[in-house]
């Protein structure tokens, strides 16, 4: 999408443009020349602002959805309007610190990540989304404990410090000292390792016979690690959070664009294909429109930034979703301080 550059625009035509978009941004309507005239500090007759606003549509920045409607940006004007117009506001003290509040909360770290994308839901005024850490964690120790007759308990230990839960079903009353050596064994072996790693190590050993563990050790060794790094395989990709907000008036008067919206969020894979190419430019990226293929049909605009581990590696991506008039200038800053907030909690 190739915008003409800002300088090839006259100071007048910059500023009936900037009040356009501002305008229907706020409203999600057509501005007309009536009430741009009305505006403080356009000295511009109707007539005059009506050629403006000519020449801004010529150029593409500008369309007419009906012949007796005012304008509204193309998608070249809005992307013309954030990179090179848009003044951010960046979230207040008391927005930074309900944020930094939420994300404190104790819990697992999927409960943080659904109540990350509620918050940029709630705060955005559109559906939020998280995209679930892709690391896994290289460990430090690994101990069982029985829960009851049939559930060990595993505590894994990551070598940041991270510790996980994890239940496995399993008989335990004809273990006995087996949840000793194989909690000694695990260790051993997963100690620097992730589990997908230490998984095929003792597969290996325990097929070679080189192990020496008994019986019962070697089944809860390898259908834990089995279990564990499936759990992790399984995860959901994606938490998408506030899909109702964007049901508003405005958008109700386009259902079919809506229906193609809610449709193209249900494919939540091809969300996260998305959202991974801000993973990879390690950077905030901002899609308007036509501009992402999967939400060409329903005219949305996705924000979405990378959020780091305390090594500064990116583990994850956020952002948000909506129609393209979306207020960038309030959801672009507070899309990037979660994500540094939600960093700061996984650590």
């Amino acid at each position: 999408m190739n915008s003409p550059p800002l300088t090839d625009l006259s100071d007048r035509a910059r500023d009936i443009f900037r009040l356009v978009v501002e305008g229907y941004l706020h409203s999600g309507a057509p501005v007309g020349s009536k009430a741009l005239a009305s505006e403080s500090g356009v000295n511009l007759s109707p007539a005059s602002i009506r050629s403006v606003l000519a020449e801004l549509e010529q150029r593409g920045l500008l369309a007419a959805p009906h012949t007796s409607a005012g304008r509204m940006p193309t998608e070249s004007g809005l992307r013309l309007f954030v990179d090179a117009m848009m003044q951010v506001a960046e979230p207040s003290q008391e927005e930074r610190a309900a944020i930094e509040q939420r994300l404190a909360e104790p819990g697992p770290i999927e409960r943080a990540l659904e109540k990350t994308s509620a918050l940029l839901s709630d705060l955005s005024g559109a559906a939020g989304m998280v995209m679930v850490p892709t690391r896994e964690p290289r460990l430090s120790q690994v101990s069982l404990t029985a829960l009851d007759a049939n559930r060990v308990l595993a505590v894994l230990v990551g070598e940041d410090g991270h510790i996980e839960n994890r239940i496995l079903s399993l008989p335990v009353e004809a273990l006995g000292t087996s949840l000793e050596q194989a909690s000694n064994y695990l260790t051993a072996h997963t100690s620097g390792r992730t589990l997908a790693e230490a998984a095929s190590t003792v597969k290996e050993e325990i097929a070679s016979g080189r192990s020496a563990l008994d019986e019962a050790s070697r089944d809860l060794v390898q259908r834990g690690l089995a279990t564990w790094s499936e759990d992790a395989t399984n995860r959901p990709v994606l938490i998408v959070r506030g899909q109702a907000n964007l049901l508003d008036d405005v958008a109700l008067g386009d259902i079919e664009r809506v229906r193609s919206l809610l449709d193209d969020l249900e494919s939540k894979q091809s969300v996260a294909s998305l959202l991974d190419r801000a993973r990879r430019a390690e950077a905030m990226r901002i899609f308007i429109g036509s501009e992402n293929r999967l939400f060409s049909l329903s005219g949305s605009s996705v924000i979405a930034s990378p959020y780091r581990d305390r090594e500064g590696r990116v583990i994850g991506v956020l952002g948000v979703i909506g129609p393209t008039r979306l207020n960038y200038a309030r959801v672009v800053p507070m899309v990037d301080f979660t994500a540094r907030s939600l960093g700061k909690r996984i650590g």
